[in-house]
C-alpha cells in the first residue's frame, strides 16, 4: 500500500470512528491507533484512568453535543475523545455514536442518554460492582441538580428533575422556560447538561481513582423526635438498609413515609411512589409487588411491619 492510500485509509478509519477534530488532528503526530495491518493490543478490563480537565470536558462536550448527535454520544465524546487525544490508543478505538440510540432516551424519553453514555464509561475504567456504586451516586446526583447552571449561549431558568428519565427533566424544563423541544434554547440546555453530566462522572472516577478528593460529608441533623403515634421501621435488601416512619390514626394507618434508601434510583421509583399508599388503602402490609421492583416493594412492606410491630397492644 503506498503513501496516500495509507493516509487516505487512516482518514476514513478515523472519520468512522468518530472521534472529534481534536483526536484526528493528532493522527500524523501520535498513534492513535495501532499501525495499518498489525493485531492490536486488547487492554485488560478495567481500562486505566487518566484524570480530565473539568472545564476542557464541559466546554468540549457543549460543542460535540451538536456534531455527534446529542446526548449518548456527546457523553462519550467528552470523556473518550479527550483521552484520545492526551493518551492515543485504545481510547481512540471508541467510536462516541456507539450511544447514538441513546438521544432522547432512546427515543423514549425513557434514562437521560447523558446518564446512559456516562454509565457506559463506569464500565470502561471500573468493575462491575464499582460501576453500579457509581452509577448510583450519579442518578442521585442528577435527581436533586438545577440544570443548566451552564449557560454559554441563552440564560434559562434552571430546574432539578427530581428523576432519571428524559422525559421528566427536559419537559420540567421546557414547561419553566415556555420551549419547545425543537428550540435553540432547548437544544443548547441538554448539551449543556450533557456537558455537567460528563464532569460529574469525571469527578466520580477520579475520587474512586484516588486523583479528587470527595467532598466532606455533610453532618447529618439529629433525628426528629417522633411523636406517640410514630414508629420507625427498618429492613435490609441487597444493597443496603430501607428505613420507614409509620404514623397512625388510633389504629389505622395515616402515612408512611421512606425515609432513606440504597436502592437504585428510578428503577426503585414505582414502588417507592406506589407500595406505600397501595398499604394505606388496604390496611395491610400484604400488598402486591410493582413489576421490576419486587424487592423494593417487599423491603417497604417489611419495614412497615418493622414498625407496626413496635406498637404497644
Amino acid at each position: 500500500m503506498d503513501v496516500n492510500s495509507r493516509e487516505l485509509s487512516r482518514r476514513s478509519f478515523l472519520k468512522n470512528l468518530g472521534i472529534g477534530a481534536a483526536g484526528a488532528a493528532l493522527a500524523g503526530t501520535m498513534s492513535l491507533v495501532p499501525a495499518l495491518g498489525e493485531t492490536p493490543e486488547i487492554p485488560e478490563h478495567p481500562w486505566v484512568w487518566h484524570p480530565i480537565d473539568k472545564q476542557k470536558a464541559l466546554e468540549y462536550t457543549y460543542k460535540r453535543w451538536f456534531e455527534v448527535g446529542g446526548c449518548g454520544a456527546g457523553a462519550v465524546a467528552g470523556i473518550m475523545e479527550l483521552l484520545a487525544e492526551e493518551y492515543g490508543y485504545p481510547y481512540s478505538v471508541i467510536p462516541c455514536r456507539i450511544m447514538g440510540l441513546a438521544a432522547g432516551g432512546y427515543g423514549c424519553q425513557t434514562l437521560c442518554g447523558a446518564l446512559a453514555g456516562a454509565c457506559l464509561m463506569f464500565g470502561f475504567f471500573c468493575e462491575p460492582a464499582v460501576a453500579n456504586e457509581l452509577r448510583n451516586q450519579l442518578f442521585a446526583w442528577y435527581r436533586a441538580e438545577p440544570f443548566p447552571t451552564y449557560q454559554p449561549e441563552y440564560e434559562a431558568v434552571t430546574t432539578v428533575a427530581e428523576d432519571i428519565t428524559c422525559s421528566a427533566s427536559v419537559n420540567k424544563f421546557m414547561k419553566a422556560n415556555n420551549l419547545q423541544m425543537g428550540d435553540a434554547a432547548r437544544k443548547a440546555r441538554c448539551a449543556a447538561l450533557t456537558g455537567e453530566v460528563v464532569v460529574k462522572a469525571i469527578e466520580l472516577l477520579n475520587i474512586q481513582y484516588g486523583y479528587e478528593e470527595a467532598a466532606p460529608a455533610a453532618e447529618e441533623a439529629p433525628a426528629a423526635e417522633l411523636a406517640a403515634n410514630e414508629y420507625i421501621g427498618t429492613a435490609s435488601t441487597d444493597r443496603g438498609e430501607l428505613k420507614v416512619k409509620v404514623t397512625m390514626d388510633g389504629d389505622k394507618i395515616a402515612k408512611i413515609e421512606v425515609l432513606s434508601s440504597s436502592e437504585t434510583p428510578g428503577i426503585c421509583d414505582p414502588a417507592m411512589n406506589t407500595i406505600p399508599q397501595a398499604i394505606i388503602d388496604a390496611q395491610s402490609t400484604e400488598v402486591d409487588a410493582v413489576t421490576n421492583a419486587t424487592q423494593t416493594s417487599n423491603a417497604i412492606m417489611e419495614a412497615v411491619r418493622d414498625a407496626l410491630s413496635q406498637i404497644k397492644k
